[in-house]
């Protein structure tokens, strides 16, 4: 994947080394954390993340702000700033063509654990799209654990986990998320989980439709394998792949994002075809 001419996008907050400095005091939660687990309990975020990891917020981060940071790690950022871009021209393009006007999101770089308005973001979280700020959240160590713990290297692979959380943004954007959220305060907890699912495996095909039309409007170059490094990271984060690993068996029902095989057919689907209507997992008899 060629990136090497790519320009980055304003729309990057930089709060790498900050980690939770500034966020809290004396250990307590306080007024201002019972707020953001609230709020992420309304979009669906347990709010025990917020809580429990409230701790780890108000002691200092080891990282000075404004410290010079690791050239990988600058090389990941430019990287993804550089992919962001590349999605907002894309949406761009797709919204105008349908007579609507795209909402850039703006992309939060962060180290450690950092705030956002459905709550505390942590790098074991993952990346994550707050609906409520309209922001997404990258601790770009990430994608050393996508390679090294998941065996998906590769920078299309990296694409396609910014891409994804750029689908949730799309989204928030239609409307689709605060429905998804209405319907899932009143559904039992598989069900909403089922919810959940239809609406990441959504997240996934969008992703393959960007990357369909960035390929044909040449805004990116592939280059021979990168397609399977998408499709393995697509394999590598799904529930059941993640639940063998971590407790040796996988439970369905408690699926929140999709299996892999789900996951891969929803990104191809949208690789392949690169029409919004064919991303319609809600619709799907068998996803």
């Amino acid at each position: 994947m060629d990136f090497r001419n790519g320009r980055e996008s304003r729309n990057v907050e930089d709060r790498r080394g900050q980690g939770g400095r500034g966020l809290g005091g004396g250990g307590k939660i306080g007024i201002g954390t019972i707020v953001l687990a609230l709020v992420a309990m309304y979009f669906g975020i347990d709010p025990s993340v917020v809580l429990d990891n409230a701790a780890v917020l108000q002691s200092p981060s080891g990282i000075q702000p404004g410290a010079e940071r690791p050239a990988a790690e600058n090389e990941l950022a430019s990287f993804s700033a550089k992919v962001l871009t590349e999605t907002e021209q894309t949406w761009g393009a797709i919204f105008r063509a349908s007579g609507q006007q795209y909402r850039e999101p703006t992309l939060v770089l962060f180290t450690g654990a950092t705030r956002s308005a459905c709550g505390v973001g942590q790098a074991q979280m993952g990346p994550f799209y707050c609906p409520a700020d309209g922001k997404l959240y990258l601790d770009v160590s990430f994608f050393d654990e996508l390679s090294r713990r998941f065996g998906a290297p590769g920078d299309f692979a990296q694409a396609y986990v910014i891409a994804h959380e750029v689908g949730h943004h799309v989204q928030n954007l239609l409307g689709i998320s605060g429905k998804v959220q209405q319907a899932r305060q009143r559904a039992s907890e598989r069900e909403g989980n089922q919810l959940s699912v239809r609406l990441e495996l959504q997240a996934d095909c969008l992703a393959g439709v960007w990357a369909h039309h960035a390929v044909r409007q040449q805004q990116i170059i592939l280059r021979e394998g990168d397609v399977e490094e998408a499709l393995r990271a697509a394999t590598a984060i799904g529930d059941d792949h993640i639940q063998k690993q971590t407790q040796g068996y996988a439970v369905p029902d408690s699926f929140t994002h999709g299996s892999a095989a789900q996951r891969v057919r929803w990104f191809r689907t949208g690789l392949e075809r690169g029409n919004f209507s064919e991303c319609d997992t809600f619709s799907a008899s068998a996803l």
